[in-house]
């Protein structure tokens, strides 16, 4: 008497715990093998994907096989032979492998002779239907991705900042989480500001929560699902698009082109080193009176405590004490707290003044972006002339017409980010502005280091150099140079003047 064992195997964990494929098919083959006076030896139960061989319960029955070369069993029974493969070129080599172990793989409800040459097309074509299926389902899953992203819709796990959420329409949509995306905000506000090095922002960032290595960083900088874009990937004869989501937005389209440019090397980028040192506040802000390069700030152990110096990077030996300079540093800011009430009128007049000449620009620089998109728009008619005419060929004509999009995709967002400043209480903003400025010092000495640091980047855009006893620099932020301008110099004046 023949010995089969018995293989029923169902594609999901769903159908294998809740459905009736199982019983169904261990009921058939056992009925199939009763008829036929066949003995029942094991039954393998599988809930795997038919794709490939590389199923648990499959893998085991085989080395099983192997070992014992047919001596326990003849024959290896199913109820299709889809149960047993979707795979035609995979399903072909597993046969040869099981026959030549000496056991006959048979599909009872699909029977097949393998000894008659004719009954292998029929057993072609019962491989190739189920693939078939598979590649047509597979087919179609992707057209239809494919076609949700070019509506829009984000389909996978949302980034971070973001949660899966479904509409009162059942559409599947991501939605800001606000804890998470004023991180994402603050981390891209903080790289194009050009301030700190990135992976000095992503520490910065992970200790607020985020917890990502650099690399995952890299990628969040450059995913456009930030700024309301989702990415439609090239495929075949379309090329890679960014279309407008159905999702919110955490950053501007301006921000994040920005940032692009500084990953991409387009923008150079002015490091400052931060510290969490608080007794080294101006550390990445000095430079060496004697040979320019930039000091930097450590501790020195003493008999009792610390001491702390900032000195040269290089070997010319310069070095302070941290706490003479950070004294000469606070001293250094009550240049700018106005001194009287006259000045303090005659700061509030400037700034007006120069508020409302920079309120005029807006025309000008909104043609100016309009004129650029107008140079990027002509430059592709006039390729695609040129490509008519046979003047270039289509590769050319390509590479021109990516290179224009790609600006004026940049151009259109800073377009967009380009709003004409909406009328708020200027008076109210430059009050609140004095009194910080009058308690600058104040402030200064009270704040913690990041404070502190801000306070120093916001006022010396360039190096500080110290030479022991007071500050050099050679540029100013304009807005402190105003305020040292009529501290100092108008102040001394007999004339009037405007």
């Amino acid at each position: 008497m023949k010995k089969a064992d018995l293989y029923v195997r169902v594609s999901t964990d769903e159908q294998a715990d809740k459905g009736y494929s199982i019983r169904s098919q261990e009921e058939v083959l056992r009925k199939y093998c009763g008829i036929q006076n066949i003995a029942v030896g094991r039954v393998i139960y599988e809930d795997y994907s038919a794709k490939t061989f590389n199923r648990p319960a499959w893998t085991e029955m085989l080395n099983r096989i192997k070992k014992e070369k047919g001596k326990s069993t003849d024959l290896l029974l199913f109820t299709k032979w889809d149960r047993f493969s979707r795979n035609a070129g995979d399903a072909y080599q597993m046969i040869n492998i099981l026959r030549k172990c000496g056991v006959d793989p048979q599909a009872v409800e699909q029977p097949l002779d393998l000894a008659i040459p004719e009954n292998k097309m029929m057993l072609a074509f019962y491989l190739a239907a189920p693939e078939v299926e598979n590649d047509r389902r597979a087919l179609n899953t992707f057209y239809g991705m494919r076609r949700a992203r070019k509506e829009g819709r984000y389909l996978t796990t949302g980034p971070y900042g973001y949660i899966n959420r479904t509409t009162d329409g059942g559409k599947k949509t991501i939605v800001p989480v606000e804890s998470k995306a004023s991180i994402v905000q603050w981390a891209f506000e903080q790289v194009a500001k050009q301030r700190y090095h990135i992976d000095e922002i992503r520490r910065e960032v992970n200790s607020k929560g985020l917890n990502c290595s650099k690399s995952n960083f890299y990628n969040l900088l450059r995913n456009p699902v930030y700024c309301g874009k989702i990415v439609v990937p090239a495929y075949r004869d379309e090329e890679m698009q960014l279309v407008q989501g159905q999702h919110e937005a955490i950053i501007g389209e301006s921000l994040f082109y920005d940032v692009q440019d500084i990953l991409n090397g387009r923008k150079r980028v002015q490091l400052v080193k931060t510290t969490t040192e608080d007794h080294l506040p101006l550390r990445g802000f000095l430079i060496c009176p004697k040979c320019g390069k930039q000091l930097t700030g450590s501790a020195s152990k003493g008999r009792h405590s610390y001491y702390y110096y900032y000195h040269c990077i290089s070997s010319c030996g310069t070095r302070f004490k941290a706490e003479h300079a950070n004294e000469s540093f606070t001293e250094e800011l009550n240049k700018f707290v106005p001194k009287s009430d006259a000045v303090t009128i005659l700061y509030k007049e400037v700034v007006k003044d120069i508020f409302n000449q920079q309120v005029n620009p807006y025309t000008n620089g909104r043609k100016e972006l309009l004129n650029q998109m107008q140079v990027e728009n002509d430059k592709v008619a006039k390729a695609r002339k040129l490509l008519l005419e046979d003047a270039i060929d289509s590769n050319d004509y390509k590479l021109i017409k990516m290179e224009s999009e790609a600006k004026l995709l940049r151009l259109e967002a800073k377009l967009t980010d380009f709003v004409k400043p909406e009328a708020f209480n200027l008076n109210a903003c430059v009050d609140k502005a004095l009194i910080r400025l009058t308690q600058l010092n104040v402030l200064y000495t009270s704040s913690d280091t990041a404070v502190k640091r801000a306070i120093i980047g916001s006022i010396y855009p360039e190096k500080l150099c110290f030479d022991g006893s007071g500050y050099r620099t050679a540029t100013l932020n304009q807005a402190a140079q105003l305020m040292f301008l009529i501290n100092s110099e108008l102040g001394a004046k007999k004339i009037g003047q405007t």
